[in-house]
């Protein structure tokens, strides 16, 4: 093995790190500064070989209880000051995810820019914020990271003060002070309103500023305005699947505080371009629109008369005013001294800043400015910011249509009508006028509270416009039975309307999550455009969405055969799309770990089968991703530039495979994926004991006290793997060092194959292998086998936990071994020296947290009552989870 290179640190670490030295030692005083800085040290030295493993002590042993929670919080501090620091030095930025760069590859390929804004005319990138709970820690301490975010562009520019006279060193150090002296963990579970206004601050602060910013670039780089193809989506107040807490209620909160959110955006933005307009007629000529918009304004002010724009800006700010209070049903912050009358909608808006936009256009002072990011601003958010889904499980929806159809006398035992009956029966109720809820009708709580949502979201389309929410998803679907009850439900709500050619404008999304429904689903989807007026739904729309989920296909069926399931689904049901006539969309939720479908979106969506992104892709962002991704308006850039970038080239790139090698990679693959898939599955379903083994040897049931979601820890009481939720599963074997679900069965797949060189060919040849392959490698050098044997020493039947242990670390091994040899490196990452430096950093810092939370948790599980025990365990999976980044 080639020796490893030595690390060189990134210079804002070791600032940043002595800095929150000064303040451990400020606060916890010497001694204890002392002791973290030997564990530090002494882990630090290890891990670079300069003593042997055994040769020093760890100084563990010597922390009390207190000592040991600084420590943790001094380790997790000192991690997310890290994540800063390599996040301002662009190792999340990858070479070529562009868009000035992708034009200029795809120009070069003779696709033009004319042709690329034509595709844009019909595309939609789409990133969804879902509140999943793996962000362990809490807003408050996020906003103390970007403070000091900011803090360190202002000492990047060689400035020594704020604005506010504040010393910049000074300033960060007392950012770091307050990160250590503000509580990390959370007390309360959060509730559903508390994610809202979670989502509502990335939103605001980020994602409204950026995204027009990001447009005026992509304009100029295109040389004409793009269609605003990425706009942002939620599942936020939406998303009932597993969680009873959101009810009709919630999602008229998550609306009603989104457009309150984005119209207060407006009114500054006017305000601002109210003191900007100072153009005077007695200088400059004057369009008539922007006579006329100022004389309806109602501004007579004798100062103004020779100010037109201000006159006419006025005037917008008062209808937008106006419209404010309609809507969100207060008045807004600001008032205006005028009067005006509400603005019907988004396009009413838009239609007189543009008057502004195109009186001005032609000069220095053409559109582009404050002017045009709004205009941009209003074709993205609209007045709604957010479209908000909305999604449920299927067997949720089948009892709820059964009850409905009970009490209206249509059908007495819908559950027990075979799938055939169902769909007639699904049919006729839906071509017919007759609603089967009413008011003098009663129901039971859960069909109440379906029916109430559904409701919610007819009178939020009316009330926020027609995007506010487009799309109804349905986990668990395995049937077309399945996607005609949502129809059903939208029917009594005034969403969909039978007729010879039937109008929906909520679009039913079917969810395929495990293997078996990813297999199934191309035949599900043909059926489902075998009806006609299924079909001509489509057909009208323009496209019909299909969501593949990464989470439970993973821990179905491993790694490998879940991201090839995923791949060849992809593949099978563009054909069936082709057939009926209609645009496949393709919504993709991936988690943030590598196991849940994390790892870089620009190479994923790159990844893509040949045919099915053509423009449009949706992809779940969720826990710890939203911080990571989008935590400023910098990394924000970054990431959905990325996702564009990577859009265009997987909708408009020349496929660079021959068929015939298409043909030979995919026939060995599904060979691989068949080990694999077996291997997984002897280890995790036919082990004995497996699922007694997991949950002693991880800290999954810590996990679970953990405040970090509104939705219950598990789907049901049990403790099988099969009814475990994703997340969790994910989370715990990551925190044990083990990241099972990342890279287990690969190994044995690619060891079995025989042409080893056909193995090369493809790592080298294929985006979908590369990208496999790096996403397992990344996990496997954040794995550790013996942390994770300690781990494995917690298990209560030892000869059960080392001979399942023992088959584990075989499968690391050869994890480890195939890729090195088939992607042609001698150690891991050796190809990635920007990643590899990043985790051999953090390394050090892990391995203590994880020590002292197996001594912890043998503690607490001991029955030891001292709360700090227990508060200790939390604080190490925050810390840990920290470190590694991406752990659920």
């Amino acid at each position: 093995m080639a020796s490893l290179a030595p690390i060189t640190q990134n210079p804002d670490i070791r600032f940043l790190g002595r800095l929150l030295g000064d303040v451990i030692r400020s606060f916890g005083g010497e001694a204890l500064f002392r002791r973290i800085e030997y564990i530090r040290s002494a882990s630090v030295d290890r891990h670079r070989g300069l003593v042997g493993a055994e040769q020093v002590d760890n100084g563990l042993d010597a922390l009390s209880l207190d000592d040991t929670l600084n420590f943790v919080r001094g380790f997790m501090l000192f991690s997310m000051l890290a994540n800063l620091a390599e996040d301002r030095q662009g190792v999340a930025i990858e070479e070529g995810a562009d868009v000035a760069h992708v034009l200029a590859r795809l120009a070069q390929d003779g696709v033009g820019a004319d042709k690329v804004a034509t595709m844009l005319e019909n595309a939609l990138v789409m990133p969804v914020l879902t509140a999943h709970p793996t962000e362990v820690r809490r807003k408050s301490m996020i906003d103390h990271r970007n403070r000091i975010a900011e803090l360190m562009l202002l000492r990047d520019a060689g400035l020594v003060e704020t604005v506010d006279g504040d010393e910049v060193e000074a300033a960060i150090s007392r950012q770091i002070a307050l990160l250590w002296e503000t509580r990390p963990l959370r007390r309360e579970r959060l509730y559903v309103a508390d994610e809202v206004e979670n989502a509502l601050a990335w939103l605001r602060e980020v994602f409204v500023p950026t995204l027009p910013a990001l447009y005026a670039r992509w304009d100029r780089a295109l040389g004409q305005r793009a269609a605003s193809f990425l706009r942002v989506g939620s599942w936020i107040g939406g998303d009932r699947d597993g969680n009873p807490n959101v009810v009709a209620a919630s999602l008229e909160l998550a609306i009603g505080r989104s457009s309150e959110t984005v119209l207060t955006a407006y009114l500054d933005a006017i305000h601002a371009l109210g003191a900007e307009l100072s153009i005077s007629t007695e200088l400059a000529t004057v369009d008539a629109s922007v006579i006329a918009l100022a004389e309806a304004s109602g501004d007579i002010s004798a100062t103004r008369a020779d100010e037109p724009y201000r006159r006419a800006v006025a005037g917008i700010y008062a209808r937008l005013c106006a419209t404010f209070e309609t809507i969100v049903g207060k008045p807004p912050p600001r008032r205006s001294s005028l009067s005006g009358a509400p603005y019907p909608d988004p396009q009413s808006f838009r239609v007189d800043l543009r008057a502004l936009a195109k009186a001005l256009a032609g000069g220095p002072l053409s559109t582009g400015g404050a002017l045009g990011r709004l205009i941009r601003a209003v074709d993205i958010f609209g007045f709604h910011l957010a479209t908000l889904d909305l999604r449920q499980n299927s067997d949720v929806h089948e009892r709820v249509v059964a009850e409905l159809l009970k009490v209206a006398a249509a059908e007495p035992d819908y559950l027990a009508l075979d799938e055939a009956a169902r769909v007639a029966l699904l049919r006729r109720e839906l071509a017919s006028p007759r609603p089967l809820s009413g008011p003098q009708l009663h129901y039971g709580e859960e069909t109440t509270k379906e029916v109430a949502i559904f409701k919610a979201a007819a009178s939020a389309k009316a009330r926020y416009g027609d995007e506010a929410i487009v799309r109804a998803i349905i986990s668990k679907a395995d049937s077309v039975s399945d996607l005609l009850e949502v129809y059903v439900l939208l029917k009594e709500a005034g969403l969909y309307t039978p007729g010879a050619t039937p109008a929906a404008t909520v679009s039913v999304v079917p969810l395929f999550e495990t293997i078996a429904d990813l297999e199934a689903g191309p035949a599900i989807m043909a059926d489902f455009f075998a009806i006609p007026e299924m079909a001509a739904l489509a057909v009208t729309r323009g496209h019909q969405e299909v969501m593949v989920g990464y989470s439970d296909s993973n821990k179905d069926g491993g790694y490998l055969t879940s991201t090839w399931s995923l791949f060849q689904a992809s593949l099978a049901l563009a054909p069936v799309f082709e057939r009926a006539g209609t645009a496949m969309q393709l919504f993709h939720g991936r988690g943030g770990a590598v196991g849940r479908g994390g790892g870089s979106s620009f190479a994923a969506i790159r990844a893509q089968p040949p045919g099915t992104v053509r423009g449009r892709i949706r992809i779940t962002e969720q826990g710890e991703v939203i911080a990571a991704k989008y935590g400023s308006r910098e990394s924000a850039a970054v990431n959905l530039e990325a996702m564009a970038a990577a859009t265009l080239l997987a909708s408009l790139e020349p496929e660079v495979l021959p068929p015939a090698d298409a043909k030979r990679f995919a026939d060995a693959m599904d060979q691989i994926s068949t080990a694999s898939f077996n291997a997984y599955r002897a280890l995790v379903y036919e082990t004995p004991d497996f699922r007694t083994f997991f949950h002693q040897m991880t800290p999954i049931a810590e996990i679970a006290t953990l405040k970090i979601g509104s939705r219950p820890a598990s789907r049901t009481k049990s403790d099988r793997i099969e009814d475990l939720r994703a997340i969790p599963w994910v989370f715990s074997w990551a925190q044990a060092r083990v990241m099972l679900p990342g890279w287990y069965g690969v190994g044995h797949a690619l060891d079995g194959f025989a042409d080893k060189g056909l193995l090369k060919e493809m790592a080298q040849g294929w985006p979908f292998l590369q990208s496999v392959l790096a996403n397992m490698e990344m996990v496997l050098a954040k794995s550790d086998m013996n942390i994770a044997a300690r781990y494995a020493a917690l298990v209560q039947d030892q000869a059960m936990a080392t001979s399942t242990f023992a088959t584990i670390r075989d499968g690391w091994e050869k994890a480890h071994d195939c890729l090195l040899a088939i992607t042609c490196q001698s150690r891991l990452l050796e190809a990635n020296p920007s990643l590899d430096a990043s985790i051999r950093l953090r390394t050090p810092y892990i391995e203590p947290l994880n020590l002292l939370q197996i001594e912890l948790l043998k503690r607490h599980r001991a029955g030891e009552q001292d709360t700090r025990v227990a508060e200790g365990i939390q604080l190490s999976i925050n810390a840990i989870a920290t470190a590694l980044r991406n752990s659920g």
